[in-house]
């Protein structure tokens, strides 16, 4: 088996990127000649606890995926060895999307049963998507939402702090460490210390040094005085290895004696507040960097005990969304071809009921607030701005995505929009998503003919 040192997926393999089950009901419908067109929505019925909005991201990579998506030698060898008929492997052999894919532009808000993405496509096409789809969309946009609600903290409390994403090392393996920090600067972030994020998705990189720096030298003034000869104005400098204050006062004789204007000291531990302010007295004139242990709480616990910072650096809590470590997307068949018209469908589970049919999601602003969404069919008359856009239509792309500052833009734009009590970090009031006319009287004939049925 080929594989990398950091990962496992190439071009190679990445169509086997999906659930066992996905392919057997692919063959099944392949034998059986079952092709019809069907509409697939991707949501989440709730937000994650102390959510009170959601941030889309991953709609990017969902698009190059489909787009490029195709079965090559590797994919099929492996199959054939799982036992799946040459027949479905030659159709797979010259798999290609040519269905639809309507989504939410990443940076856009999203609250509950609101697509992410809607996929219509022929069953076999559609059915492919739903396992890659939802690893894409939902972890960036658990991600992005964490970091939007850092942002606005400091929004509302600081005095414009940066924020730089510290959490490759403690992220879920190399990929959700980039895709972290792609969807960390999405909701806010100024920067990232992951060098290849930054090189891929063309993201400011920051980074200071690390505790081993300091202890590698016999004395803290030996490793400042080295490091401020090496990189000058430039240099931010670790004090708390040892004694936080007192290394606030070695940091600022060695910027006197080599005459630099430090960028920065950091503080790594301890009690970050009251350090803060007493390396203050200290150094007022120099910023101070803080990190360990930051996320919306903390840095809302640092601003409420006047603690004195120039930035943050989150790390685990940020690339784990460590108080709400998981958002359940789910892929779901809404819509289904009988005789030649698409027909509505919708599950009628005890807790996960869904409502049928392709969807609108528009968004109602009054004097620059977003006031409420209507979530209704596509192509019903509602009032508000529709939210969801054709990305990829007969299996080409038919939208430009938006650079990356532009998507960040967005994401600040629609949450400055957001009331305030719908963004608190606790506890915030749950947003109005009105359920308009026709997807109401839509549910209720479908769930009265299926119940129709299941009574025969």
């Amino acid at each position: 088996m080929s594989e990398t040192t950091f990962g496992y997926l190439t071009e190679q393999n990445l169509p086997l990127f999906t659930d066992l089950y996905e392919l057997r009901m692919m063959q099944a419908y392949h034998e059986q000649d079952h092709n019809p067109r069907a509409t697939f929505s991707l949501f989440v019925r709730d937000l994650p606890p102390n959510r009170g909005y959601m941030v889309a991201a991953g709609v990017a990579q969902a698009i190059h995926y489909v787009e490029t998506l195709s079965f090559g030698e590797r994919a099929i060898e492996y199959l054939t060895e799982q036992g799946f008929d040459d027949a479905f492997l030659s159709y797979l052999a010259d798999f290609e999307f040519t269905g639809e894919v309507r989504a939410l532009p990443e940076g856009t808000l999203v609250f509950p049963n609101e697509p992410l993405l809607e996929v219509t496509a022929p069953i076999l096409q559609a059915q492919l998507l739903e396992t890659a789809l939802i690893n894409q969309v939902g972890y960036q946009s658990l991600i992005a939402t964490k970091a939007s609600r850092m942002r606005d903290v400091i929004d509302r409390e600081g005095d414009g702090q940066r924020l730089v994403d510290f959490g490759s090392r403690r992220a879920h393996g190399t990929d959700a460490a980039m895709k972290a920090a792609r969807a960390a600067y999405i909701g806010g972030f100024d920067a990232t210390s992951n060098v290849a994020a930054g090189e891929a998705f063309d993201i400011p990189v920051s980074g200071t040094m690390a505790h081993s720096w300091v202890q590698n030298f016999e004395h803290e003034r030996d490793a400042f005085e080295a490091f401020v000869d090496e990189y000058g104005d430039e240099s931010v400098l670790l004090i708390d290895t040892y004694d936080t204050v007192r290394g606030a006062e070695i940091a600022k004789d060695v910027a006197e004696t080599r005459e630099v204007d430090l960028r920065g000291v950091r503080l790594d531990s301890g009690d970050l507040p009251a350090l803060s302010k007493a390396v203050d007295e200290v150094i007022p004139e120099i910023d101070q960097f803080i990190s360990s242990g930051m996320d919306e709480y903390a840095i809302h616990e640092f601003f409420d005990r006047d603690g004195v910072g120039a930035g943050f650096g989150p790390g685990t809590a940020l690339v784990t969304s460590t108080d709400a470590p998981k958002v359940e997307g789910v892929y779901k068949l809404v819509a289904v071809e009988r005789d030649g018209e698409m027909q509505p469908s919708m599950k009628l589970s005890k807790g996960k009921v869904t409502y049928p049919g392709a969807k609108s999601v528009r968004r109602i602003e009054s004097d620059g607030r977003y006031t409420g969404d209507v979530l209704g069919l596509r192509g019903e008359e509602s009032p508000g701005e529709e939210q969801l856009v054709t990305v990829i239509e007969d299996g080409d792309r038919s939208y430009e995505i938006p650079a990356l500052d532009e998507i960040r833009e967005t994401a600040r734009e629609q949450r400055q929009k957001l009331p305030e009590e719908h963004r608190r970090i606790e506890d915030p009031e749950p947003y109005d998503v009105r359920i308009s006319d026709g997807l109401r009287e839509e549910t209720d004939e479908l769930r009265a003919t299926i119940e129709s049925r299941i009574s025969e």
